[in-house]
């Protein structure tokens, strides 16, 4: 997969869950994604954010040490721009 497929994968995974916070984040990454896409959006999506953030803690509860900082997240590669990664989220849930 290139970094493009991850990242839509990814934004996918966050619209799913802040549409619907049924499921909890498979991975470490996922877990990280899911919160930092829940303090992005936060102010333009309370409810979506309140479900990614929620999503995200479920996994942190049982992996306590993999939580890492925004920063960390974009250090990892796992989002490559925070304007862009909310400019895409926000596009994203509009559509929904």
């Amino acid at each position: 997969m290139t970094a493009r497929d991850i990242e839509a994968a990814l934004l996918a995974r966050c619209t799913a869950i802040a549409m619907d916070a049924a499921h909890t984040a498979q991975d470490q990454r996922e877990a990280n994604v899911f919160q930092t896409a829940a303090m992005v959006v936060r102010s333009q999506f309370p409810r979506e954010s309140t479900n990614l953030m929620r999503s995200s803690e479920q996994y942190f509860a049982m992996h306590p040490d993999e939580k890492l900082a925004s920063v960390d997240v974009v250090r990892q590669g796992w989002v490559t721009s925070l304007p862009r990664f909310r400019d895409m989220l926000v596009r994203q849930l509009h559509g929904h």
